[in-house]
């Protein structure tokens, strides 16, 4: 019996130390990737396509959780510039992004804050827009183009929507009125402000103006028609840089993302509204 008992202890053990050999020699399961929050801040007028995009982008790393900061440019600016924190800007217009760039710090117009907040060589050209002029359902004033725009505006005779000074579309609009010798003192009582392009895209879309001047993007998302877009000798090119912050607590998502959003995926998405790729 004790030999028995000795025997069956004895096959108790060896399978005990099989296991455990088994054990130790089966491949370490590989660790998930550490979550991330990434904070991007992005011009108002990306509020759709980036959050399809953020969709999209779960499938490609779902460890990254996108947050967006949608604004006007120059408001997104001057809450970097003040310290909030960012992983990647985008914005509607190179002032902004200049404004925020190292290596543009001896050009006093272009950077006139000596700012160097930006991760060097990150910052790329990534999205072309266009100023357009959009009108309410039913065009009730007859707006047809920007020639008729600017004698309307002369006459007093055409209730305009527009961004502020310090938005680029209202900076595109600007140099609209420069190319149409139009006094916006003098145009005044003919003009509402928005403080960001979609302000402006809603002003157009509740009739509450004749007309407004926005991008093409945000009359295509809001059902507006669109009944002329400016040249590039009205208001130049619209262009879209985007960079890594230096700041950012995820330098290396926020390069991923900004990769990502130059892939077919995303640039589907943003010519379905009008993008079109500037890179």
């Amino acid at each position: 019996m004790k030999k028995l008992f000795a025997l069956l202890l004895a096959l108790v053990l060896a399978f005990g130390f099989t296991a455990c050999g088994q054990k130790q020699e089966a491949a370490p399961a590989e660790d998930a990737p550490e979550a991330v929050e990434l904070v991007v801040f992005a011009a108002a007028s990306m509020t759709e396509t980036l959050t399809e995009i953020a969709d999209l982008y779960k499938e490609v790393a779902p460890n990254v959780t996108l947050t967006f900061n949608f604004d006007s440019s120059g408001t997104l600016k001057t809450q970097i510039q003040e310290g909030a924190p960012c992983d990647l800007f985008i914005s509607a217009a190179p002032k902004q992004m200049n404004a925020l760039d190292g290596a543009l710090k001896g050009d006093a117009e272009k950077n006139p804050d000596g700012l160097d907040l930006l991760l060097a060589g990150s910052r790329l050209n990534l999205l072309e827009n266009k100023v357009t002029l959009a009108v309410p359902d039913g065009n009730p004033k007859g707006v047809e183009s920007f020639d008729q725009l600017a004698d309307l505006l002369k006459a007093g005779d055409v209730k305009l929507a527009m961004g502020n000074s310090d938005v680029p579309v209202g900076q595109y609009t600007q140099k609209i009125f420069a190319f149409y010798e139009i006094d916006e003192a003098a145009a005044a009582p003919c003009l509402t402000y928005g403080s960001n392009v979609k302000e402006v895209t809603t002003a157009v879309k509740e009739a509450t103006v004749d007309c407004g001047v926005i991008y093409a993007t945000d009359a295509c998302s809001a059902g507006l028609t669109v009944v002329d877009s400016a040249t590039k000798e009205m208001c130049g090119q619209v262009i879209y840089p985007a960079a890594v912050l230096a700041g950012a607590a995820h330098p290396d998502e926020a390069a991923a993302f900004l990769a990502y959003l130059q892939t077919g995926p995303a640039v589907a998405v943003f010519e379905a509204v009008g993008f079109s790729p500037a890179f």
